[in-house]
């Protein structure tokens, strides 16, 4: 039995068969490599992004601490309105008797 290859076959595999094989693999190794290098960049961009954000939601945390008023003191200052109102209404309710007073004296 003869185990050789014939010359066409031989000369097949050694013109079109191996380049092309050569060739895929290059072309595989090349992609990879491609899609790794911009998985990288994506990751490095989600990271600064995200990096941002966090920053940015902490300088409002801040800003709210330092601005926003608690409940306690909404409540004092509810207190303290209702006591400035209700003394502008005594003096109006006086006004208004001393007016109906005179008016019929």
């Amino acid at each position: 039995m003869d185990m050789t290859f014939p010359s066409h076959m031989t000369w097949w595999v050694t013109v079109i068969d191996i380049p092309i094989t050569t060739t895929l693999f290059w072309m595989i190794y090349k992609g990879r490599k491609e899609v790794d290098t911009q998985v990288d960049q994506l990751h490095r961009l989600i990271e600064t992004r995200s990096t941002q954000l966090r920053d940015a939601l902490s300088a409002y945390k801040l800003e709210v601490a330092k601005t926003y008023s608690t409940q306690h003191e909404m409540r004092m200052l509810e207190g303290r309105l209702v006591s400035h109102l209700l003394r502008i209404e005594s003096k109006l309710d006086k006004q208004i008797e001393r007016e109906l007073n005179d008016g019929n004296n």
